[in-house]
């Protein structure tokens, strides 16, 4: 075959099937409705609150020099003083970027701190939806609830620190004191557990942490002493567990267990212990770090004792209900769905407690108080941690320990307060 044959079988120009294929895509380009046009973008909402004239309203209510409103509603709506709340402010204002007030691209200043901080409280103290806040603090319910947390995660970073810590050696001195009036020497406050029912709990986790038809619960465990203001606080998983649940899981003598903790000597009836105690009820263990009342006393002086160790150990009750009194939003069943979120407005609710307390409380000065009184007690700061922790513990679990300082508190109260009877 010559070459010219060979190149006419291999190609050959087609001017027909060309003018096809362009006929055919120019009628497709002409079927408008093969192509499907976009949607229509649906635009934010956006509601004019005049944020401006909410913060002067909110001014003129509260902070000016003539409010209309007098410094006993502001306590009951704020549930603090006007300067503690003011002090509050100001720090997160300065130290706090979400809550430093900006301008936007037109000039136009951001909520102020006080529009924001006052939204927090008032969700904290009536524990209503983030909605409620809209008609009078001028801020939409996305924001509110935006407020509501990162007013906690400042609360914990800027004050967890001072109050919501470990007792140091100069509280428990006068922790010491305090109980040791009430015909308790050794005695450092009163332990319980609270549970706050987690209502929007994921279904696929109900299982896990509830039994049956239980609500799933943050759990928290705190001491509570004399004035209320000292908190040893941790939050366990949630769940349906008791106070020995939680027992089991607490981190409250760790410090103990591993040297970091002051050490306590005290005398009770003669006779010398080395380890502070928490009063408590009937379903904690008989630890010598535990004094439970009598269940069904015998006598006039086991009557007095347990008298005695009810009405003081009712300061944790007492301090419970103070709590979800104050702050209405952990006495209500939860309706967040985050754990850390969950967890950090109770720590900021124990935090905001205590700073109340200390702003409000009327105590005298520790020299005026205790320091030339005649002390069975001794406070030693810690020099080392311990070597042999398993001893430690079981010293903190020794129940023969636990029954003569029972006996010897007994013998106590009855010389203290026997006359009364």
């Amino acid at each position: 075959m010559s070459s010219s044959s060979h190149y006419h079988y291999h190609y050959q120009p087609n001017n027909d099937d060309d003018a096809e294929f362009e006929s055919l895509f120019d009628e497709l380009l002409q079927i408008p409705d093969i192509i499907v046009e976009p949607k229509e973008r649906r635009k934010r909402i956006f509601i004019e609150r005049n944020r401006e004239e909410g913060n002067i309203k909110l001014w003129n209510d509260y902070f000016s020099e003539t409010p209309t409103y007098p410094s006993n509603i502001f306590r009951r709506r704020f549930r603090m003083s006007k300067s503690l709340f003011l002090l509050i402010v100001h720090r997160l204002s300065t130290e706090v970027e979400y809550f430093a007030e900006t301008e936007d691209a037109v000039g136009r200043s951001s909520l102020s701190a006080l529009q924001k901080c006052t939204a927090a409280i008032r969700q904290l103290a009536y524990g209503g939806g983030a909605d409620t806040v809209d008609e009078y603090v001028r801020l939409g319910e996305t924001t509110a609830r935006k407020c509501l947390h990162k007013f906690t995660a400042a609360i914990i970073q800027l004050f967890g620190e001072e109050y919501l810590r470990r007792p140091t050696s100069e509280d428990l001195e006068r922790l010491l004191h305090i109980g040791e009036e009430r015909g308790f020497p050794g005695m450092i406050g009163s332990i319980d557990c609270m549970h706050w029912e987690w209502k929007n709990c994921p279904s696929n986790w109900k299982g896990m942490y509830s039994r049956g038809t239980d609500k799933p619960t943050i759990v928290l465990e705190a001491v509570a002493s004399y004035d209320l203001w000292i908190w040893h606080a941790f939050f366990g998983a949630p769940g349906t567990m008791n106070d020995l649940n939680v027992l089991d899981r607490s981190p409250v003598f760790d410090d103990i267990i591993y040297g970091r903790a002051p050490g306590v000597d005290f005398t009770v009836n003669g006779r010398e212990y080395n380890y502070a105690y928490y009063l408590t009820d009937g379903i904690y263990p008989e630890w010598a770090t535990f004094i439970k009342s009598i269940r069904l006393p015998q006598g006039d002086k086991n009557k007095l004792f347990a008298k005695k160790q009810e009405s003081v150990r009712k300061d944790v009750e007492r301090a419970f209900g103070v709590l979800q009194a104050r702050f209405a939003v952990i006495k209500n069943p939860s309706n967040l769905w985050d754990k850390s979120k969950i967890a950090n407005i109770m720590r900021a609710c124990i935090i905001l407690h205590n700073m109340i307390v200390e702003d409000e409380r009327r105590t005298q000065s520790p020299d005026e108080t205790f320091q030339d009184a005649d002390i069975s007690f001794c406070v030693k700061m810690p020099t080392q941690q311990f070597d042999n922790v398993d001893y430690v513990a079981q010293q903190i679990r020794d129940t023969p320990i636990h029954t003569q300082l029972k006996l010897d508190l007994i013998e106590n109260i009855w010389e203290k307060f026997g006359f009364e009877n």
